[in-house]
């Protein structure tokens, strides 16, 4: 599994999943739940120094919880993983909230996985998963719809937003879901609808933390980065800059939302020949500024 990313980073993606993933439906996953209602903040109370944070938390609109994780393997300490997630959110609700809520625990298996018991039993508590198998979706035929759809200029369905987020993971072994995230990320550049964009790059970089080896998955966050979409991703500055742009002028707010953006790039080793791609070299150079480092 790869190493999570910086707790900042992971907040910034959590602010364009947040946007990406309301109103959207699990369906396309066969899982018959209401739709999304809000995104919900993943950090927990008392989670251990060695411990990952649970991977999507959704508030759904019959004001019931689905707490999603992604799976390599069925294995025992991944089920008591879930309890305790379980344990610390009804535990935070339950504060913020003054009832017990009503939680989903949702598991979407990747192609390594055919298989799993839904009833997980330690006497007198019993754990009941809703499964997601990958391996059972027509991964080739949703790839080659996706492509010859977007190859002839026409919109993808939601249905096949959502699978287009989850496809890579049908892949078996870490190679496999790499070369799958690469071609996944090759189709999404050509869709031309921007929110559509970030919906699935959002999703994929969730995945691409967990199921892909750390130096891997950084060249490919790099990748989502450099698109135009992407950057949004990592614009730290989007609720600042609209800030500022109300106090100081829209055009001073949008240039210190631009230096966010550079800021959060360099952040994440992104060379500087290709942040001036995109930016620059008065906003490099004020970003290196922010940083304390030599123009």
């Amino acid at each position: 599994m790869a190493e999570g990313i910086a707790y900042q980073n992971k907040d910034i993606e959590f602010k364009i999943l947040s946007e990406s993933y309301r109103e959207r439906s699990f369906e396309a996953y066969g899982l018959k739940i209401p739709r999304i209602k809000e995104v919900l903040p993943t950090n927990l109370p008392a989670v251990s120094a060695d411990e990952m944070r649970m991977d999507n938390l959704f508030l759904l609109e019959d004001d019931t919880y689905a707490l999603v994780d992604y799976e390599s393997v069925d294995a025992v300490r991944n089920r008591i993983k879930y309890m305790n997630y379980i344990s610390r959110v009804t535990q935070r609700l339950y504060r913020e909230n003054k009832r017990v809520p009503v939680i989903r625990m949702i598991v979407i298996y990747t192609g390594d996985v055919e298989s799993a018991d839904e009833i997980f039993q330690v006497g007198c508590m019993t754990l009941r998963v809703e499964q997601v198998f990958v391996t059972h979706l027509p991964a080739e035929e949703i790839y080659k719809t996706v492509m010859h759809k977007l190859e002839r200029g026409e919109k993808l369905t939601e249905q096949e937003l959502m699978q287009l987020i989850i496809l890579p993971l049908a892949g078996k072994g870490l190679e496999d879901k790499q070369t799958r995230i690469k071609q996944v990320i090759d189709l999404v550049k050509r869709i031309e609808d921007e929110r559509e964009q970030k919906l699935v790059f959002s999703g994929l970089l969730v995945i691409a933390d967990k199921f892909i080896d750390r130096v891997d998955a950084e060249k490919i966050r790099r990748e989502i980065t450099m698109t135009k979409v992407g950057r949004l991703i990592f614009e730290d500055g989007l609720t600042e800059g609209r800030e500022e742009g109300r106090k100081e002028g829209r055009k001073e707010g949008e240039k210190k939302q631009r230096i966010i953006a550079v800021v959060n790039m360099m952040k994440l080793d992104i060379p500087e020949d290709k942040i001036l791609t995109m930016y620059s070299e008065e906003e490099l150079k004020a970003a290196k500024e922010v940083m304390g480092q030599k123009a």
